[in-house]
């Protein structure tokens, strides 16, 4: 009887092993999928899908890669490492072919070119720059039509928090879309000159080298800003780009198409460096010397007395507003506009005054 049940057990066993080393091989019989799958139909769009898709779908024949050459030689819009060749992003500005980008992206070279989103190829020439803005106006020199003119909409009344769509080049990825929100308004970047553009937009939207000179856009699909520069260590994104605003966009750009430059707001005074007045413990524009002939030396704005080392005047607000440092001063300016009056308040050694005075422009040659 033992002998019995110890085979009966010793022959489940062998009948449970082979089951289980068959197994794959009935399993891949039966259910192996050899043929094309059935397609799961699914059901509409999400509301912001739409809504991104739409964007991309009427902004982005608008964008363009502009590729140019910093030796001699025929620009070719590859979007590769090649040498003497950067590549940037800009966007159709108006009918007559005038096209925006970043000036940095436009810097050093000696030829252009433009690649649309049908991948048809144009020349261009540069029409003006504007370092201090790091913006760029571009002639695209070809006939036939060109895409629409992107919309142009307003950086006043941003909020924190509402949606950004950047369209670029990203390495060389043409019509790239990459979607984020505003992270922070009223930014201060530095250009390469040392001037800083006031106002500047903070965006976690992907913005990568190649992104440079495309635009950043709201829900609506119009522009908010242009895509300038990212803080990164690796050089790639990190969550934190930065874009000029379209309020100073907007004001720029008709004055590189008119004059091929940008009037320069000032009053002719030679600024102290921030570091002097940091170790004084003076908080304002140290005012050194005043430029002949300038508005300040002719409201009599005095600066540091050289033989005695006595301090001269401290630019301590503009038309009401604070002036902490030097860019505090520009920026006001730049909102007054050339031909206009300043109100400035001056710390006079230790005693506070007050001067209205012309702004004008300081790289006229005037």
């Amino acid at each position: 009887m033992e002998s019995r049940f110890n085979r009966l057990v010793l022959t489940s066993i062998l009948v449970l092993l082979v089951i289980i080393a068959a197994r794959p091989y009935v399993v891949e019989r039966l259910y192996a999928a050899t043929k094309p799958l059935p397609v799961e139909a699914r059901g509409d769009l999400a509301n912001y899908e739409r809504s991104t898709i739409a964007i991309f779908n009427r902004v982005s024949p608008s964008v363009v890669q502009v590729t140019g050459t910093t030796e001699d030689g025929v620009p070719s819009p590859s979007g590769g490492e090649e040498t003497g060749v950067q590549s940037g992003t800009g966007f159709v500005w108006d009918a007559a072919g005038h096209v925006v980008t970043n000036n940095h992206v436009v810097q050093g070279t000696k030829m252009l070119a433009v690649r649309f989103a049908s991948g048809e190829v144009g020349k261009a020439t540069i029409v003006g720059v504007a370092p201090n803005y790091d913006l760029a106006v571009i002639h695209i020199d070809q006939g036939g039509s060109l895409p629409p003119p992107i919309s142009v909409g307003s950086s006043g009344d941003l909020n924190v928090g509402q949606a950004a769509f950047a369209i670029g080049n990203p390495f060389g990825l043409d019509q790239s879309l990459t979607v984020g929100i505003i992270s922070a308004l009223k930014r201060r970047l530095p250009t390469s000159n040392g001037h800083e553009i006031a106002n500047v937009i903070q965006t976690d939207a992907a913005i990568n080298p190649g992104n440079s000179g495309g635009p950043l856009l709201d829900s609506a699909g119009r522009l908010i800003g242009v895509n300038t520069a990212i803080y990164s260590p690796s050089g790639s994104n990190a969550g934190i780009g930065f874009a000029i605003p379209v309020d100073v966009v907007n004001r720029v750009v008709p004055e590189l198409i008119r004059n091929g430059r940008v009037p320069t707001p000032g009053i002719g005074i030679v600024a102290g460096d921030e570091t002097l007045a940091t170790r004084l413990g003076i908080e304002g524009v140290v005012v050194v010397r005043t430029v002949p002939g300038s508005p300040a030396e002719r409201a009599g704005l005095q600066g540091l007395n050289a033989p005695t080392g006595q301090l001269g005047d401290v630019i301590v607000a503009a038309n009401g507003m604070p002036v902490h440092r030097l860019p505090d001063l520009t920026d006001q300016l730049d909102q007054v506009c050339i031909g206009n009056k300043v109100d400035l308040s001056i710390n006079r050694k230790g005693t506070k005054t007050s001067v209205s005075l012309e702004v004008s422009d300081l790289g006229s040659g005037r």
